[in-house]
This record gives C-alpha cells, sequence and structure tokens, in this order.
C-alpha cells in the first residue's frame, strides 16, 4: 500500500479520540504533502535540520512536533525561527532546557506547548526524566511563563514483542495520573504520547492519546 492508503487505514482503526503524530524523520516533502492530503495534520520531527528543509516547502499545511532531543542550551531547537517553527515541544526533560526554551519562547511572544519526556525503561543511552523525578520537575518548571505543561511523554525500550513495552506505558500513565490528582497551577495532563509503529496498539489500550507512527505511514526508510 501507499502512503495515502497508509493513512486511511490508520485513521480507520486508531480511536476518535487519539492523535496521530506522523514521525517524518529522513523523509521528503512530496511524502509529507501526500500524508497531509490523506489526512494527517501533525507531523512530529527529530532533527532541526531536516525539519527546516520540509517546512520551506510546507509551512502551515500541517502542525509540527518537535520528538527530537534537546541535548544542550545550544541546540538549534532553541533558536528564534526553530520556536517560531513548532506548535509542540514533546521532548523536554529538564531544568535546564525548559528555562531556555522558557526564555527564548518570551523573546517572540509566544507560549509554547511542551511534554515532559519520561524514561520510562531507566535507559541510559536515552533521553527522559527518571519517574520518580518527574512530579518533581513539573514542579520546578510549572511557575514558567512562556511555555506550557500540557501533559508527559515516553518512548519506552524497544522489543520485538509488543506486549513487553506494555508495563513503561502503564507506568507512565500511573504518573500522568498521580499529576493530574496533584492539581499542580499552570499544568494541564491532556496528553499522553506513547507509541509508535510497533507499539501504537499497546499504548492506547494503555492510555495513549497521542501516538507518533513512522514506517506504518511512510514504509521503511530508505
Amino acid at each position: 500500500m501507499g502512503i495515502k492508503d497508509n493513512v486511511k487505514h490508520l485513521l480507520k482503526e486508531i480511536p476518535a479520540n487519539v492523535i496521530l503524530v506522523a514521525a517524518a524523520k529522513t523523509r521528503t516533502p512530496e511524502e509529507i504533502l501526500e500524508a497531509i492530503d490523506a489526512g494527517i495534520e501533525i507531523f512530529g520531527e527529530n532533527y532541526i535540520g531536516e525539519a527546516k528543509k520540509v517546512y520551506t516547502v510546507i509551512g502551515k499545511k500541517a502542525k509540527w512536533h518537535f520528538i527530537g532531543t534537546p541535548k544542550t542550551q545550544k541546540h538549534d531547537l532553541l533558536r528564534r525561527k526553530t520556536l517560531e517553527m513548532f506548535d509542540m515541544i514533546e521532548t523536554v526533560d529538564s531544568f535546564e532546557i525548559a528555562i531556555e526554551v522558557d526564555k527564548r519562547c518570551a523573546q517572540i511572544n509566544k507560549v509554547m506547548p511542551i511534554l515532559i519526556e519520561i524514561n520510562s525503561g531507566r535507559e541510559p543511552q536515552k533521553s527522559g526524566v527518571l519517574p520518580e523525578k518527574a512530579i518533581e520537575l513539573i514542579k520546578e518548571i510549572s511557575g514558567f511563563q512562556n511555555i506550557k505543561i500540557v501533559g508527559l511523554m515516553t518512548m519506552g525500550p524497544r522489543f520485538g514483542n509488543s506486549e513487553d513495552a506494555r508495563p513503561y506505558f502503564k507506568k507512565t500513565k500511573e504518573i500522568f495520573e498521580k499529576v493530574k490528582k496533584i492539581a499542580i497551577s499552570n499544568v494541564e495532563m491532556k496528553y499522553l504520547s506513547m507509541g509508535m509503529s510497533n507499539s501504537y496498539r499497546v499504548a492506547i489500550e494503555e492510555g495513549a492519546n497521542v501516538v507518533r507512527i513512522g514506517t506504518k505511514i511512510f514504509g521503511l526508510r530508505k
């Protein structure tokens, strides 16, 4: 099946309350436009250079989420034109990154919706705040004026069997519900972004209302 058929199949399968973010890493503007024509409204980008190339062609025909890792305070994500481009950052995992995003967004008079990335698998090679430190981080940055915490995101360990990912999605959902109950000012647990092409069904069963799917839309990367 082609991109349009893949999208139509996914949109029929995924519940109406679940947002489909097309993971567009390495994809061309032509592929992204085909996905837009089929009904995709949001694209996730991992790399700023790639995002800028497709954005120059597509612009605001779609919404753009940053789903990569802003590892340093000098990351390209924090440049003014880049922050103007993105509608959400799904991968904030530290006070240092949060304060930089807040500061730069203040300069462009923008409030950036963000998700806190949870390292649910405790994998040292991956980004994300550890589960037991998530609420502390959320409290620390909740008062910033130019970012708005609107949920959580997790990658979880990658398994051949999607069932093996279930405990990590479950753990992230538990944190999501705890934060909801605490009712921290300026924090809204609205989005729970979990699951990719190999695990989105399990993620949805465990409460995800945002899924990030690439291969099942675009096919294998060339």
